[in-house]
C-alpha cells in the first residue's frame, strides 16, 4: 500500500485544513506541530502532497489569460546554509515570480539560481499562458532582457526599472548589515515595443514578496526555521501561491486574484484546497484495487 493511501486513514480533513492554514499563516513545522498535535513527519508529508498538487493545479488552470501589465521579480532566500557557507548543494536559492498588475494574480513562478538559464525557463512558462499582448516590467537584472527578447519576440512591451543605489558606507555597523543600501533614485530603460512608462513599475511584485516574508516561516530573515530541503522549500511555496490566488481575499480587490481573473467564482475554502489532495488520493486508491482485481482472495481465506 502505498504511503499516500496511509496517510488518508490518519488525518481528517478538518484537520488537514487546520495544518493548511497555520502554515499560509506564517507558522514554522514545529509550531504547527505544537498547534495541531499532529507530528513533524505527518506535518512535512503532508506539505509536500499538498505542494504537488498545487502545482499541478496551477500549472493547469492558470492558463489563457488575458494580462495587459505584468511584473516580475526574484526574491532571496537560501535552503540548509547561505551561499558563502555553501555544500552538499546548500547555499543561495531565489523564486521568480510574474504577478499580473491589474487582478494581482500570481500568473508564473520558477525556482533556481539568479542566472540566465533561470531567467530564460521563467519568461518561457509565463509566455506560454498569456493569450494577449502585454506590458513586461522588470528589475534591472541583465539576464531578462535577452530571456523576454527570446521568449515573447516583437509581441511585448518591455521595460526595466533600474534602481540606483547609493555609496556604500565603509564602516560596518549592524544597521548596514541587515539593511538594504539606500536608494537614490530609479531609471527607466526601454527595451521592446512601446511600454506605457506611467505603468512602469514593480511596486506591486514587490510587494507581493513581502507577503511571501510574512506568510511563509522559512522565508523570514534573522530565524532558524530556513528550508533544509530543496523539495521543501518550493511544495511550501507552491501551496502558498495556492492559496494566495483561490482562497486568500485581496484587501484591495475584496476578492481573490483568482476571481478577478476569472479563473474562479468563488472563494475557495482551505477544506476546498485539501479535497485536490483527497481526490488525488481517492483516484490512487482506485486504482491499487483495480490492480487487485475483484477475486483476490485474503490470506484468511480457504
Amino acid at each position: 500500500m502505498s504511503s499516500i493511501m496511509v496517510s488518508i486513514k490518519k488525518l481528517s480533513t478538518s484537520k488537514r485544513a487546520e495544518i493548511v492554514r497555520c502554515l499560509v499563516e506564517g507558522c514554522s513545522i514545529r509550531s504547527t506541530c505544537r498547534m495541531t498535535g499532529v507530528s513533524k513527519n505527518t506535518v512535512a508529508k503532508l506539505l509536500v502532497d499538498l505542494g504537488e498538487v498545487s502545482r499541478a493545479y496551477h500549472d493547469e488552470h492558470v492558463r489563457g489569460l488575458f494580462c495587459e501589465r505584468i511584473q516580475a521579480d526574484e526574491i532571496w532566500s537560501f535552503v540548509g546554509c547561505k551561499e558563502k557557507a555553501k555544500k552538499h548543494g546548500a547555499g543561495d536559492w531565489w523564486t521568480w515570480t510574474a504577478l499580473d498588475s491589474d487582478t494581482k494574480l500570481i500568473v508564473a513562478y520558477a525556482f533556481g539560481p539568479r542566472d540566465a538559464g533561470t531567467a530564460y525557463d521563467f519568461m518561457a512558462d509565463l509566455a506560454g499562458r498569456l493569450l494577449s499582448r502585454v506590458q513586461i516590467t522588470t528589475d534591472g537584472l541583465a539576464a531578462y532582457i535577452d530571456a523576454v527578447m527570446d521568449n515573447f519576440g516583437a509581441y511585448v512591451d518591455y521595460s526595466q526599472l533600474v534602481k540606483l543605489f547609493g555609496d556604500e558606507p565603509r564602516i560596518k555597523s549592524a544597521e548596514r548589515k541587515y539593511s538594504p543600501s539606500k536608494i537614490t533614485g530609479c531609471k527607466k530603460v526601454w527595451r521592446c515595443g512601446d511600454p506605457d512608462d506611467k505603468y512602469v513599475s514593480t511596486s506591486h511584485v514587490e510587494r507581493q514578496n513581502l507577503t511571501m516574508r510574512m506568510s511563509m516561516r522559512r522565508y523570514t530573515r534573522l530565524t532558524n526555521a530556513f528550508s533544509k530541503k530543496v523539495e521543501n522549500h518550493e511544495h511550501m511555496t507552491a501551496l502558498h501561491f495556492m492559496y494566495y490566488n483561490f482562497c486568500r481575499v485581496h484587501q484591495t480587490l475584496r476578492c481573490t486574484p483568482a476571481m478577478e481573473a476569472e479563473l474562479s467564482d468563488h472563494v475557495w475554502e482551505v477544506e476546498e484546497l485539501v479535497g485536490l489532495l483527497e481526490a488525488k488520493e481517492t483516484a490512487i486508491i482506485g486504482t491499487e484495487e483495480n490492480k487487485r482485481g475483484p477475486y483476490r482472495k485474503t490470506q484468511n481465506s480457504d
